[in-house]
């Protein structure tokens, strides 16, 4: 495989026919991949090739192969969505598990980026819960799409054994409780699950608002994604307590964009939304891809908070946040 890199990516476009760029950097593509942003004279693309072993201090694998459903669920996703809230995919190097794909306008910004910066806009929230429902609606029980993305390989290797089951082997007295979370959540085959929604994954520009990083895309449990952007709302809350009453209306303005567009109204789903949440908050310090911005006093107010939650299960999106 050639392992692409911002020094040689230059050479690699070239050799496929394409002219010189005027440059090329490298983006965060997080611990799984290496992402390319590359200027054209008159265009820019994102390069992105997935990573067998992921950038972290544990050995974590996961196979490259994920590239190319990400730019399966693009493509097919893309019919379902109002113009830009995807991006669209130029080429495909099935040898070194490369997709290029268009990119976000130069002046947007990431949503995690605003939330940092105290700039927190429920009605964003509200737009990302439509854009989720938009992908839920479309793949909603569907046989087609759980025979394309009903393989959960890649969402084991990239979520549930280094979020769960890594979290389970440091908090033994739980593992019971992660063991049923884990199973009770395979066994709900929906519709398609991003697996990574995420605020470092929406860009964000005006009024638009683009979904990118589908690498865990899965036909499998809604509730993880519900679970997965709350998640990182609540832990914002803990680094900038000063706005945590900002950080849940944001929430709750995207629950109910979640709740106002489900196709059926099952009575599971907040439940087993708190309590992936629960799992997933303290994941994000004690698996094995802990949140790089909460200090050690603060992870350990969010261990103690998500053990809180797991013990004493909150009945209400509401009550997470006066608990926490």
């Amino acid at each position: 495989m050639h392992e692409l890199t911002a020094e040689n990516a230059t050479e690699y476009l070239m050799r496929r026919g394409m002219p010189r760029p005027r440059s090329v950097s490298a983006l965060g593509g997080g611990v799984s991949n290496t992402v390319l942003l590359v200027e054209m004279a008159e265009s820019r693309f994102v390069l992105k090739q997935a990573l067998h072993r992921l950038r972290v201090e544990q050995d974590w694998f996961s196979d490259c192969s994920r590239v190319f459903r990400e730019s399966a669920a693009i493509c097919r996703l893309s019919p379902y969505l109002l113009p830009g809230s995807l991006p669209e995919v130029l080429f495909e190097d099935r040898e070194n598990f490369i997709f290029a794909m268009t990119s976000a306008p130069r002046e947007a910004e990431t949503w995690k980026t605003l939330l940092l910066r105290g700039e927190i806009n429920p009605q964003i929230a509200g737009r990302i819960g439509e854009l989720w429902i938009a992908i839920l609606r479309a793949t909603w029980r569907n046989p087609r799409w759980e025979i394309e993305f009903g393989d959960q390989t890649v969402f084991d290797q990239l979520r549930l054994d280094p979020y769960y089951r890594s979290t389970a082997r440091a908090h033994p007295d739980l593992a019971g409780w992660f063991d049923r979370l884990m199973r009770e959540s395979s066994a709900r085959r929906l519709g398609l699950v991003h697996g990574d929604w995420s605020p470092k994954n929406f860009l964000i520009r005006g009024d638009a608002i683009m979904a990118i990083d589908f690498e865990v895309v899965h036909f499998g449990d809604p509730a993880f994604d519900v679970a997965f952007l709350l998640n990182h709302l609540a832990l914002k809350s803990f680094l900038n307590s000063q706005h945590k009453t900002a950080y849940g209306l944001a929430a709750i303005k995207f629950l109910e964009a979640v709740r106002a567009g489900l196709p059926e109204t099952p009575d599971w789903l907040e439940a087993a939304t708190l309590a992936h949440l629960s799992a997933l908050m303290l994941a994000r310090v004690d698996g094995k891809s802990p949140v790089e911005y909460l200090n050690g006093d603060l992870r350990v107010q969010v261990r103690r908070a998500a053990r809180d939650l797991i013990v004493r299960p909150p009945s209400s999106m509401a009550e997470v946040f006066e608990r926490i």
